[in-house]
């Protein structure tokens, strides 16, 4: 079957997989009622598409903390992708250039080796993970008991004294995070993290206004706005629904970039139009991996870039400045009155 698009991975990924991992990637928090929401929230923004522009030739390359790259669409930090397929995150890696992730441990001697680590590897950014004080309630992994395969370990913690993760009576991971994972994070800790790297930090896990404020009052480099695919509270807004919030708050001091519900090239045309910087992409390279290793990764990447790249051809639109909030339509918009030519 020829796959021509990026939701098309899910069911051969579903096929492929283990119960216990295609649950995990998939799922979401308790009712996963945000969930569908980070989906179904794209398709109640419409298009206000202009016509008769030369579209012959379209730019989408921009810049990220410096760096040039080829389209505003990059990989999300996504944990555990060698379940979904032997190379892993390699595979990932050599589909698209990665960033750096981590999570905050008790132990800051752990972080700071982590940290060092990212910067020997030549990371060029540190995604600081926000919204995980705790672990949500996936149900799907405490009914599989989820816990890694055997054949897999943390690779980042190797070394590290931080324990393994064992077959309990719900979730294995739930039960390892509540062991590890620093419940007292607070901004001060971001602060902290800049005193220990150089390296630019995206706080990934910012929902409102008030946390824009402060991510960018405690020296954020950029900000994710992100519910953690869904995974941490539920009922939560989807992404797209919370973005331009986050926008409006950080008033440029910082780049806010979108990460949640992204299938279909239109998808980053609406976060663009809405104000993200770029958009990350999770659950399409765990799927496409499983399914196809890199050349899936590969695929997805390139199936989003030429249906972004028609988006904004069909909106009138030859580079990504050109793309405006009046190119779209939202439920909270007040009646438009048609702005004088």
């Amino acid at each position: 079957m020829e796959i021509t698009n990026v939701s098309e991975y899910e069911a051969i990924a579903k096929e492929k997989l283990p119960k216990m991992v295609y649950d995990y990637y998939s799922s979401g928090a308790e009712d996963q009622w945000t969930l569908q929401e980070n989906r179904n929230a794209f398709s109640r923004i419409l298009f206000r598409p202009r016509i008769l522009i030369d579209v012959s030739k379209i730019d989408m390359t921009t810049t990220v903390l410096g760096f040039k790259i080829s389209m505003p669409i990059m990989i999300a930090p996504t944990a555990m992708q060698k379940m979904a397929h032997p190379e892993g995150e390699y595979a990932t890696a050599r589909a698209a250039s990665a960033a750096g992730t981590i999570m905050v441990y008790k132990d800051r001697n752990v972080v700071a080796q982590l940290v060092r680590r990212a910067e020997r590897a030549g990371f060029k950014a540190i995604a600081l993970t926000v919204d995980s004080p705790r672990l949500g309630r996936r149900e799907a992994d405490i009914k599989n008991r989820f816990t890694l395969p055997p054949f897999l370990t943390l690779k980042n913690f190797e070394g590290l004294d931080l324990g393994t993760m064992e077959k309990t009576d719900d979730s294995g991971l739930a039960s390892y995070v509540a062991g590890q994972i620093d419940r007292s994070l607070s901004w001060k800790d971001v602060k902290w993290l800049q005193t220990i790297t150089s390296l630019p930090i995206l706080v990934k896990g910012v929902l409102t206004a008030e946390d824009a404020r402060l991510a960018v009052q405690a020296g954020a480099a950029g900000i994710i706005v992100s519910n953690h695919g869904a995974r941490q509270l539920d009922y939560v807004p989807a992404t797209i629904m919370a973005l331009e919030e986050v926008v409006k708050a950080a008033r440029g001091r910082a780049p806010v970039f979108l990460d949640g519900g992204v299938r279909r090239g239109t998808d980053v045309f609406k976060a663009l139009a809405l104000g993200a910087s770029g958009i990350f992409i999770g659950k399409p390279v765990v799927f496409s991996l499983a399914a196809e290793g890199e050349a899936g990764v590969r695929k997805v990447l390139q199936m989003l870039r030429d249906e972004f790249e028609l988006t904004m051809a069909l909106s009138g639109c030859r580079s990504l400045k050109e793309i405006t909030r009046n190119h779209i339509v939202t439920d909270w918009d007040h009646p438009r009155v048609a702005p004088r030519l």
